[in-house]
């Protein structure tokens, strides 16, 4: 029988954006784009998806992320009272009454590996998602649901990727493997974070994920590398001596909104197509050529 993807897992103990250090008052996934943070933007691309399970990898510095999502029932009220029918709409919809956010501490950042790790048991023994907020990702239809089903058509796990320039490599997993159906890579390596003379291609790890529960086990495996971390590039490489593992050219545009170039560029396209500001913002923008 066939076991649906219904649970995402959002690693956001990390530190803050390279250019903005986290808060207890702002950290990085709760940075706006327009009008919604960027770890609204994650949960409602998951719940594009079908997924309606949300298990955050928080650290002590996330407690807002945990408020986000909480449930205002005074707000709720007050607009209920004055019939302010579209903001309460808006409030709501934040978290639907069918999504379920659940929240796990990583006591210590020992890497993206390690932030999964911590979340095995709310996982269980079921295939998983993994969104990374701080990637952007734009597109129709969203990202993680493109991902889904090609989950559900292969069964196996399938990691999110993009072409990237050969100088870009010591920043991302680099993925080896041939092409095996359109956008889609049949992977035999990965490597994380190559030299561009040792990378095995072209084609980066963007922060989407689908994995398989198998995967827990490699991690656990692992020995920690640099700054004693444990890397989830190294725990792939594992699995893939025991299971297939894809990598997906998605249909999309993705922007690093852990860098100011890729958070700013979020910030303009996203409100050129807001339905509220983006005809004004676009006579703006027009104006000032």
């Amino acid at each position: 029988m066939e076991t649906r993807v219904t649970k995402a897992v959002f690693p956001v103990a990390g530190l803050g954006t390279r250019f903005l250090p986290a808060t207890k008052a702002s950290p990085k996934e709760m940075l706006p784009v327009v009008d919604k943070p960027l770890i609204q933007y994650a949960v409602e691309e998951a719940m594009a998806a079908g997924i309606t399970e949300m298990i955050f990898v928080t650290g002590r510095s996330k407690r807002a992320i945990e408020d986000h999502f909480d449930k205002a029932y005074e707000l709720e009220a007050e607009l209920e009272a004055k019939n302010k029918k579209a903001l309460l709409d808006v409030v709501r919809s934040i978290k639907p009454a069918n999504v379920e956010c659940f929240y796990v501490r990583q006591p210590e950042a020992l890497g993206l590996g390690h932030a999964v790790l911590c979340a095995q048991k709310l996982v269980g023994n079921e295939p998983f998602a993994i969104i990374l907020a701080d990637d952007l990702l734009d597109g129709d239809p969203p990202v993680m649901k493109q991902m889904v089903d090609l989950y559900n058509h292969y069964n196996c796990s399938v990691l999110g990727v993009e072409e990237i320039a050969p100088e870009q490599s010591r920043s991302y997993g680099v993925i080896d493997g041939r092409e095996w159906d359109e956008r889609v890579i049949k992977m035999s390596g990965i490597v994380e974070k190559p030299a561009p003379e040792d990378a095995p291609s072209n084609l980066g790890v963007v922060g989407r994920y689908i994995l398989t529960p198998r995967i827990f086990e490699h991690i656990r495996e692992l020995k920690p590398g640099a700054g004693g971390e444990y890397q989830l590039t190294d725990a792939i490489q594992h699995l893939l001596a025991h299971e297939q593992v894809l990598g997906y050219r998605y249909n999309g545009v993705r922007y690093d909104c852990g860098s100011k170039l890729g958070y700013l560029k979020a910030t303009v396209e996203f409100a050129l197509k807001h339905a509220e500001v983006g005809a004004d913002f676009r006579a703006y923008l027009q104006a000032r050529q």
